[in-house]
């Protein structure tokens, strides 16, 4: 996506006359990935590596460092920009500069909340980015078989009646398929660090089957339901009516530079952009909302013991644990 967006705006005649420069938003862009990935990261590599090897004191220097190491980084590029800035080309270097800035703003907003997404089980991933594919092929579906009333002047191939049809198809969908995915632990466990354990773990209540009951006439008195069935029905609407608007969005930005895609990387598609406009607001909105609505109002015991380890090195460790340990003999010898 980043590259696709850095070339949108480009111009081989200055670009010629700036050497360079093109490495410059690059610069940016694998420092903008070493803050954002470095914070998701941290706590997860602290708990993977082991406390006698070498990489362990490696990770513990660089995730104590960090902040520092991306705003030098950071301060180097910016000093980097000002040196190669040239006469008469102000106004497209300085245009170049916010326009790489928007770009690394857009996509590690979007991909931080779906790298989070996945940290809280695959699910919370799979599920909002399934539901954004079946809108996608259900609008067009309808919309080729049934479309009559345009939707929106953006969008002219756009119909309500392959907007409404694929709405009511998702939400369905939305029901359907998680009660499908959130029966299998290795996508509803959440990843605490980056090793196997997560691949077993007690599901929670919302992925616990509860027996519903239905009115009376059906052939069926009552059938199985996984809790964050009804929730799925909330990210559903949302893929079905708000997402949708991402698309609008990019055809509009699409129209306003006179391009009919963001890249060629898909064949028939478009490039990445084109596919992952939709799905960069449907991630912010499943997470917020499972942070939300889903997650309890409590602090686990393993978050306060990775907010505590943390914040200490392995001696520090080691005295805790000794602590720890002289206060639970000490409650057992009591009793």
């Amino acid at each position: 996506m980043a590259s696709e967006l850095f070339n949108l705006l480009r111009r081989a005649h200055e670009d010629r006359c700036l050497p360079g420069f093109r490495l410059l938003n690059w610069h940016f862009f694998f420092t903008a990935m070493l803050f954002v990935y470095g914070r998701i990261l941290s706590q997860q590599i602290m708990h993977a590596v082991n406390s006698d090897k070498f990489f362990y004191k490696l990770a513990t220097s660089f995730m104590k460092y960090q902040m520092v190491i991306c705003y030098f980084l950071y301060i180097t590029g910016f000093m980097w920009f000002i040196l190669t800035l040239k006469a008469k080309m102000y106004k497209y270097q300085f245009s170049q500069y916010a326009w790489t800035h928007m770009i690394l703003i857009v996509v590690f907003t979007q991909s931080s909340f779906t790298a989070a997404n996945i940290f809280e089980g695959i699910f919370w991933f799979l599920l909002p980015a399934s539901l954004i594919a079946i809108n996608d092929v259900a609008a067009y579906f309808f919309g080729f078989f049934f479309g009559r009333t345009p939707l929106i002047k953006l969008s002219p191939k756009k119909t309500w009646e392959g907007f409404l049809g694929a709405s009511v198809t998702t939400v369905i969908s939305a029901f359907v398929l998680a009660n499908i995915l959130g029966r299998y632990q290795w996508l509803t466990c959440p990843r605490r660090d980056l090793s196997t354990s997560w691949l077993e773990c007690d599901p929670g209540p919302i992925f616990t089957p509860e027996l519903f009951e239905l009115p009376s006439g059906l052939p069926w008195k009552e059938i199985s339901v996984l809790p964050v069935q009804w929730h799925a029905l909330c990210l559903g609407l949302f893929a079905s009516v708000i997402a949708p608007f991402g698309g609008f969005f990019a055809s509009g930005f699409k129209r306003a530079f006179n391009i009919k895609d963001f890249g060629g990387s898909i064949p028939g598609h478009g490039g990445f952009t084109d596919r992952m406009v939709c799905q960069m607001v449907m991630a912010v909105f499943a997470y917020i909302y499972q942070q939300s609505f889903v997650i309890p109002q409590y602090y686990p015991v393993e978050i306060l013991l990775e907010q505590i380890l943390g914040s200490l090195n392995f001696g520090e460790q080691d005295l805790l644990l000794s602590k720890l340990k002289e206060i639970i003999d000490g409650r057992q010898i009591q009793h």
